[in-house]
């Protein structure tokens, strides 16, 4: 799509925002109705695509894309009404006599920019959410996951007008065209380098985004923790969908009283769970191309494999890997890995770890595996990071009862349930103020001390 066509088809949608069409919260729900069918009557298209571009099982397939899309769209469906109300609030007595309240209203026209790991669930989440709140919507897929982008359009088209919810193809050139755009409100998810440049680019429009993005997520396993069940959850958090997951346990901070005990768990558990050639397992996936793998692959420190390693190059796979001995100098502490490779960094002073994590950028998420409550207590009061789990992984993200953002060089914003909903609108603060008394102390002239000390009461 030119530069031209993407103006016009943002153009379209200015004037359909401004007729008000989406306004009306009976609109809203039949929209998301529509979406909500279509999603169910395309899943086996989704999971044919996310295996495709991904390697993803249908089950996984279902399980981290379809299927929470399909719950965030029906929390919508059943919330938005209470959602879009004003709410009262207290109206201090020196506004007497008036009605304080605040009410939700769109942003407008939106831009969602979403990307390959999870193409499915990082689309129609926001896009949701995006309905939800009444704004339209130009809907950004990534072209690294063409299989379901191409999905993700077709749902999108059989559901809506373009003036309506649009969905925008291409690359690189597609996106620098998007964000020359003046948009009342952009989200993104994806790496801290784009996300700096979408950022620059809104700011020229003094335009309010949400960048989703990711970094080094610590997983700290203590001396206390359940060992077996702490290797079960961290390999499936780690390895999920090959360890393209943001959230992923990026590292593994691991006490070393237990780390031969939790070294031999986790062996245990990739064996369990992946068997003992996982590049054979039909539902083990791939890396996402062969840019990706390169890098990946140049992250293995050979010398420092204890279990995996083997990769294919003719189908982009790599074993779930485990290193020992890693330092933070290491390569593959140098950036967020992304993929299916777990170091694991030994420590003896848990007080040491949290003093150092506070020096470091600040975590999509951080994981605790401990029944130390003042561990506990020190993580998640003193650390800052985007959200996380005490004895799992990854599941803080599944809910639409909780937000979920980063802070920091992570992210900023969030969105699932509510917390979506507000994301997506502005919410106005307006007094209604009644006309049958005017109480005179705030005019000019200021002579009476009578409303001098009135006022000293009124504002105390």
């Amino acid at each position: 799509m030119t530069n031209q066509e993407i103006q016009h088809l943002l153009e379209k949608q200015r004037q359909y925002y401004r007729s008000g069409a989406t306004i009306p919260v009976k609109f809203r729900k039949e929209q998301l109705k529509k979406l909500y069918n279509s999603v169910k009557d395309h899943t086996d298209e989704i999971n044919d695509a996310l295996q495709a571009d991904l390697g993803k099982s249908r089950y996984e397939s279902f399980m981290c894309e379809s299927g929470l899309v399909l719950t965030e769209i029906s929390h919508m469906i059943k919330h938005t009404k209470k959602y879009a109300r004003r709410k009262k609030v207290k109206t201090p007595l020196a506004q007497f006599r008036s009605i304080s309240y605040k009410q939700p209203v769109p942003y407008g026209n939106t831009l969602i920019m979403s990307p390959w790991n999870y193409p499915c669930l990082l689309t129609l989440d926001p896009l949701a959410t995006a309905i939800a709140a009444g704004n339209t919507a130009i809907v950004k897929p990534s072209a690294y996951s063409p299989a379901t982008s191409k999905v993700v359009e077709k749902i999108i088209t059989e559901c809506f007008s373009p003036e309506y919810v649009a969905v925008v193809t291409g690359g690189r050139a597609e996106n620098a065209a998007l964000l020359d755009q003046k948009f009342d409100f952009v989200f993104f998810t994806g790496s801290q380098a784009v996300g700096k440049e979408v950022l620059r680019h809104t700011a020229e429009h003094l335009t309010p985004v949400v960048l989703e993005l990711g970094g080094k997520s610590p997983c700290i396993v203590d001396s206390s923790a359940n060992i077996k069940l702490a290797a079960k959850r961290i390999v499936f958090g780690k390895y999920l969908n090959c360890g393209q997951t943001c959230v992923a346990p990026d590292y593994i901070l691991c006490e070393e009283s237990v780390k031969d005990g939790f070294i031999e768990a986790v062996i245990e558990e990739i064996k369990k769970q992946y068997g003992e050639n996982p590049l054979s397992n039909k539902d083990y996936g791939k890396i996402i191309n062969e840019k990706h793998f390169a890098r990946l692959t140049s992250l293995i420190d050979e010398k420092k494999v204890i279990y995996g390693g083997k990769t294919n190059a003719d189908t982009c796979q790599i074993e779930p890997t485990v290193m020992d001995g890693v330092t933070y100098g290491d390569a593959v502490m140098g950036e967020e890995i992304f993929g299916p490779i777990m170091p694991i960094i030994t420590f003896n002073d848990f007080d040491k770890v949290v003093d150092e994590l506070k020096t470091r950028d600040k975590p999509l998420a951080l994981y605790l595996f401990t029944s130390d409550k003042a561990h506990i207590k020190r993580v998640t009061t003193e650390l800052s990071y985007g959200g996380g789990c005490i004895n799992d992984v990854i599941i803080h993200l599944a809910t639409s009862e909780m937000g979920f953002g980063g802070v920091g060089e992570s992210g900023m914003g969030s969105y699932h349930g509510k917390t979506g909903f507000d994301t997506f609108s502005h919410i106005k603060s307006i007094v209604d103020k009644k006309t049958w008394i005017d109480l005179p102390m705030r005019y000019q002239p200021y002579k009476s001390k009578f409303y001098e000390k009135l006022l000293h009461f009124f504002l105390k």
